[in-house]
């Protein structure tokens, strides 16, 4: 395999990785190695889910997807008020029978 070729890796490979990392039984180098990763893209995953789990345990991005979800749910409330009144519309002008 030519080492200049750009290899895409999963998500579920990165986390395998991530958590051999995290276990520190194994050095980086070891577990890069192991892995056919360079050391230095695995430290890099290994921060980017260090960073998410604190995302995962604040009560911010929990109340931000409650309001998200709120504001889908208003929104598609109003859609079918829209398209009711739209219907109702046509009917009135003759439209629709």
């Amino acid at each position: 395999m030519d080492k200049n070729v750009r290899r895409k890796h999963t998500p579920e490979f990165k986390a395998q990785v991530v958590l051999e990392l995290l276990k520190e039984t194994k050095t980086v180098g070891e577990i890069g190695s192991q892995f056919g990763v360079h050391p230095t893209l695995a430290g890099k995953w290994r921060t980017t889910a260090i960073e998410g789990l604190r995302g995962i345990f604040s009560q911010r991005q929990v109340n931000d997807l409650a309001q998200r979800d709120k504001l889908i749910d208003e929104l598609y409330k109003q859609i079918g008020q829209l398209k009711v009144e739209l219907d109702w519309l046509k009917k009135k002008m003759g439209l629709i029978r």
